[in-house]
């Protein structure tokens, strides 16, 4: 008898199951280990962060020591203070739709144009 545990491969994990026939889903259709989010109606001009989703893009961001403090230090306030525990992936994704919200609001006179012109 092998002491080896046996593991499930990823073609089992992610097999197509009776369910996703009946849904609708054909043969190719794509297996997502976490469901898309549903679409929601947002009001013209504002901007939603994606939340706790599947995300299929990644970008690099360099932070100093300090600013990386600085956002755990937000991070454990949020959750200590307010109740909220978010990861530092989505604190980030709600501080870029608040920016980009507002730049897409006021434009010249946000607060992204005022700082990367200081």
């Amino acid at each position: 008898m092998s002491r080896r545990v046996s593991m499930p491969a990823a073609d089992d994990l992610f097999r197509r199951t009776a369910e996703n026939e009946r849904r609708g889903q054909g043969k190719n259709a794509p297996v997502r280990a976490v469901p898309d989010a549903p679409e929601t109606e947002v009001e013209a001009g504002e901007k939603r962060p994606s939340g706790r989703i599947r995300h299929d893009e990644k970008i690099t961001v360099y932070v100093t020591s300090a600013e990386l403090l600085e956002l755990e230090q937000t991070r454990l306030r949020l959750r200590g203070e307010h109740g909220l525990a978010v990861d530092r992936g989505r604190l980030v994704r709600e501080a870029i739709g608040l920016v980009l919200s507002d730049f897409d609001a006021h434009g010249e006179d946000s607060a992204l144009v005022r700082r990367l012109r200081e």
